[in-house]
């Protein structure tokens, strides 16, 4: 991408999280990135392509976290729930939930190039878990993981109440994960 490039998505990173997808026009992303719209238009063909240009920078680094608290697991067994290590740092930057939730939201048409993104991310997310439980050696890792899945959702979806609920979801996560693996062992 070339730095006008990276310069638009940055914008469009800020604006679209923090107004909404559709409350934010291509005017006010040219504006702030510093070029013109017509740029934006050569670089990305539409302000749906700059969505998903947005989303799939964000879900980049999303797994990029991911597999770094992943790999500093010290066993498969805590290798599991690292995911939700790794929301407690993204968490610090971004408060308003999740962004591919916020543009599921926003944007429910399955047609629309960023709707595959963010509804991949969440299945990337799934499968994830799915993958670690099996490793950790967990029963019913498919199980185990619909059920993680939705306790680090439920974090995510309440991250802009005054209410921190990720300390309660990451234990309960970890409880999850050790009944499953004591599960596997006594069948």
């Amino acid at each position: 991408m070339t730095p006008a490039g990276r310069r638009i998505v940055a914008a469009a990173e800020e604006l679209f999280y923090s107004r909404g997808i559709t409350a934010v026009g291509v005017d006010l992303i040219a504006e702030r990135s510093g070029v013109t719209k017509r740029t934006l238009y050569n670089r990305f063909g539409s302000k749906d392509q700059l969505v998903a240009a947005y989303l799939e920078e964000r879900d980049q680094r999303w797994r990029s976290l991911v597999r770094a608290a992943v790999d500093a697991c010290d066993s498969p067994v805590a290798a599991v729930t690292a995911p939700f290590d790794a929301l407690r740092t993204w968490s610090v930057t971004s408060t308003r939930g999740c962004a591919f939730i916020n543009a599921l939201a926003e944007l429910p048409d399955p047609a629309h190039p960023a709707y595959a993104i963010a509804a991949g991310q969440k299945l990337w997310l799934l499968g994830l878990f799915e993958e670690l439980a099996a490793a950790a050696g967990c029963a019913h890792p498919d199980v185990l993981a619909a059920q993680l899945l939705v306790l680090h959702e439920g974090a995510l979806a309440t991250q802009p109440l005054p209410v921190d609920t990720l300390p309660e979801s990451t234990a309960l996560a970890r409880a999850l994960v050790r009944a499953a693996v004591r599960s596997r062992h006594e069948a």
